[in-house]
């Protein structure tokens, strides 16, 4: 099922929830509605549900539209962060539930219910937990259980509302490979809420990043990675480090007079002088030992962490060369790199960007 979300505004008292979003999600996508607490995600996510009234705009299902139906007539199926199980059932009546208080025209025969209720946990890798009740499994296990119970009637449209946020780091990881490969065999359309960005990179086929209750950008997890179309999304999608400067004739010059860093940014060639910023991601920042003379942004290494392959630096900008109020630049090398070089905290050191991405300011 496709949806069209067409100028939708919602407020709450004083507060802009959601101010004229619109979006088409096609049929059997996978999209996570990703941005940090309180953009107007879950706000959206409910809307879409027809558990919230967005006070203008429209919603479509594959042309229809269904601004004003009843939730309980969209054919949505929810999944959220708590699991929402009842305590009080075992797993196999949990998932049963829904196919069960339907009405007696639409209701399946018992052995019917039996038989989708078995499919369903052994689509979820669980049927041997059918007599168990909630308290006696693990996070992951209860929202496994509560996505089969949100599949049991069927629905067009799956919702997830940030269904691992419960969950330790490993178990979340997990899960996102396991509900990327269920969705690919059930090509259900999802909408996946979510403010961890590897989460949404990892899982999505397209990503919506939202900020203040508007959409800052949509895309492809690539996309949205490689060609940020904001400050705001460029500072989301992972670290970033802040360098001030400006721009002239197609460059950004960062640093002090006799140590400027040159910064390529050809989108700005008509600029004269004119105050920027860029954006460097800590592993697009080449480190090397400082010597008098060197081009680049000098700085003191203060603390490194080595964890696994990847060495971890923070150093502080020399004045002048300051990336941001609190003068921290972030640098990532090859743990072998930093191994090689010797590099020992307290030492100066001179970084030079790879890449960057240049905004006027």
């Amino acid at each position: 099922m496709s949806i069209e979300i067409r100028n939708i505004h919602k407020q709450f008292g004083n507060f802009q929830a959601l101010g004229d979003v619109s979006l088409d999600i096609h049929s059997g996508e996978l999209i996570a509605l990703l941005g940090p607490s309180g953009c107007g995600k879950t706000t959206l996510l409910r809307i879409i549900a027809g558990l919230e009234t967005a006070d203008s705009g429209t919603i479509l299902f594959s042309g229809e539209d269904t601004t004003h139906v009843h939730v309980r007539e969209r054919q949505v199926g929810f999944v959220f962060q708590h699991y929402a199980l009842f305590r009080h059932m075992t797993v196999f009546e949990n998932v049963a539930f829904g196919l069960r208080v339907k009405p007696r025209s639409e209701r399946p025969s018992e052995a019917q219910i039996q038989k989708k209720v078995h499919d369903l946990l052994s689509l979820v890798q669980l049927d041997w937990l059918a007599d168990r009740y909630p308290s006696q499994l693990s996070g992951g296990q209860r929202q496994r259980i509560a996505l089969a119970r949100a599949l049991a009637v069927e629905p067009k449209v799956l919702l997830l509302d940030e269904p691992f946020g419960a969950l330790d780091a490993k178990v979340r990881k997990e899960l996102r490979r396991w509900l990327r490969r269920l969705h690919d065999d059930l090509n259900v359309t999802t909408i996946f809420v979510t403010h961890d960005q590897e989460e949404a990179l990892e899982v999505a086929d397209r990503v919506v990043v939202m900020n203040k209750g508007n959409v800052e950008q949509v895309g492809s997890p690539q996309e949205v990675w490689e060609h940020p179309a904001s400050p705001f999304v460029y500072g989301f999608l992972g670290d970033v480090n802040l360098f001030h400067g400006r721009a002239h004739e197609g460059e950004m010059h960062i640093g002090v007079e006799d140590q400027t860093v040159r910064v390529p940014s050809p989108e700005h060639h008509a600029a004269q002088d004119a105050k920027a910023f860029a954006y460097v991601r800590p592993h697009d920042l080449d480190v090397r030992r400082y010597t008098h003379g060197d081009e680049g942004i000098v700085a003191q290494l203060t603390r490194a962490i080595v964890v696994g392959p990847i060495a971890r630096l923070e150093l502080v900008a020399a004045e002048g060369d300051s990336p941001s109020d609190e003068q921290i630049i972030e640098a990532q090398i090859p743990a072998s790199q930093f191994y090689e070089q010797g590099f020992t905290e307290g030492e100066t050191l001179v970084l030079t960007p790879r890449k960057a991405r240049v905004f006027m300011a």
